[in-house]
């Protein structure tokens, strides 16, 4: 059982916790299971995973405060320090690079005054490098507590940002209408949904240019092959089908147990057979 110390959150906070933690623990078997989407909880209650956090989940689920942190610090998306309302985040793999991701991110950084994983001193943003948006057909793409911003360049990035630190409404390119706040998609990310996963376009139009083409030119992928599969034979009928090819069986000559020592295991072994010998 941990032995971690009592959170210190207030009362009516710790018991909204742990009716949501409730919700949370009753979809598995097992309840520490559940530990990736209550870091997502208290991080959506603190805006980041804070000590408090680390307690109420150690003691929720009968762990350590080591063992909870150690995951808490494996994973990017928990982070250890309070985040600004928006994490604004720069794909700079391969793709976006060669289309200007790294001249994004240094623009953003300069404009901005921080570097990865840093937080503008208004609380606003937080600025990081992404491996990979999964979005290389929009590339240079950049991501706002998860949500789109396609085809961007270092001007059109400076002007998000800017209208984000100013409180104004942004619109992503695919999905939602609208930004929601990081502890927001926290709370989504816990697993309670906020009604808009079927907002606006999911799969553009180059993430569909070929699914148009093979229409148009009547491509289909290849049928299946339909040769006959052969049957499985038992694994005993395969041994004995080996021992029959001139395979010596346990015991007969040319086999493991008759060839020479090799090392001072093999030596070891047979001193210990000898001596077994002997002793019958």
């Amino acid at each position: 059982m941990s032995t971690a110390p009592p959170p210190g959150y207030d009362a009516e906070t710790l018991r909204a916790l742990e009716a949501d933690a409730a919700a949370i623990l009753a979809r598995y078997p097992e309840p520490r299971s559940g530990l990736l989407p209550l870091l997502h909880l208290v991080q959506s209650v603190d805006g980041y995973v804070s000590r408090d956090g680390i307690l109420f989940c150690a003691r929720l689920l009968g762990l350590t405060a080591a063992e909870v942190s150690a995951v808490a610090t494996f994973y990017t998306q928990y982070k250890r320090h309070p985040n600004g309302t928006y994490t604004v985040g720069v794909c700079t793999n391969t793709l976006c690079a060669v289309m200007g991701g790294d001249a994004i991110f240094d623009e953003l950084s300069a404009h901005l005054r921080v570097g990865h994983d840093e937080t503008t001193p208004d609380g606003a943003i937080t600025l990081e490098r992404v491996e990979c948006n999964a979005a290389c057909d929009y590339a240079p793409v950049v991501m706002v507590n998860w949500e789109f911003f396609d085809n961007q360049t270092p001007a059109s990035a400076v002007a998000l940002a800017d209208r984000l630190r100013a409180g104004e409404p942004v619109a992503p390119t695919r999905g939602a209408a609208s930004v929601c706040t990081f502890r927001q998609m926290s709370r989504v990310l816990a697993g309670f949904p906020d009604g808009r996963a079927d907002e606006g376009v999911g799969a553009g139009g180059p993430s569909l240019a070929g699914l148009r083409l093979a229409r148009e030119h009547g491509w289909t992928a290849p049928a299946p092959a339909t040769e006959p599969e052969e049957p499985l034979e038992p694994q005993g009928a395969a041994d004995a089908a080996a021992q029959g090819e001139g395979e010596p069986g346990a015991g007969e000559p040319g086999s493991s147990a008759q060839r020479e020592p090799t090392g001072p295991q093999d030596t070891a072994r047979e001193k210990a057979e000898d001596r077994e010998e002997d002793a019958r």
